[in-house]
């Protein structure tokens, strides 16, 4: 069993929260979301709110906070082998109370299909909120470029 080391971002004047799945073995070791350099989960972001790419930790906080992103993943604990998602097992939910309770979250995204699916199966039954599911920002999701995933998740700009 592997507990999530990560905490989440979040402020008072965060308006959408973006979540993944688990983070990945890069991400883990990084000790922040999106770690892996082929992930281009930053890259995607960096071009939706028209910003230079962060690189520290520190860079992707601020870029976060500055542009109203809450983000964290649904999961808290499972079994997982490496990073690959379709090995996940045995999980327990990350409990989404504290910023649903201190952010006006008006929009949850989910990053891909896993996201979704353990959203709609731990969580929706426990706070009553829909998500909407984005492509995958995972290298494993060849089938979309890098221009396509830009595309589609610039409806999170709307909601900022």
């Amino acid at each position: 069993m592997i507990q999530h080391p990560i905490p989440p971002v979040y402020a008072k004047d965060s308006t959408i929260l973006i979540l993944g799945s688990f983070p990945s073995v890069k991400s883990r070791e990084a000790m922040f979301f999106y770690g892996h350099p082929q992930n281009r989960y930053w890259k995607v972001l960096a071009a939706v709110f028209d910003e230079r790419v962060p690189e520290t930790v520190l860079e992707k906080k601020s870029f976060l906070l500055r542009n109203h992103i809450a983000a964290w993943d649904v999961i808290a604990s499972c079994d997982i082998t490496g990073s690959s998602d379709s090995s996940i097992r045995n999980v327990t939910a990350n409990d989404l109370s504290p910023i649903i309770e201190t952010a006006d979250i008006r929009q949850i995204y989910v990053n891909g299909k896993t996201a979704e699916k353990m959203y709609k199966k731990y969580t929706e039954p426990v706070i009553g909120r829909s998500c909407i599911c984005l492509p995958s920002t995972s290298p494993a999701n060849a089938a979309w470029s890098l221009e396509r995933l830009i595309t589609a998740w610039s409806v999170v700009r709307d909601k900022v």
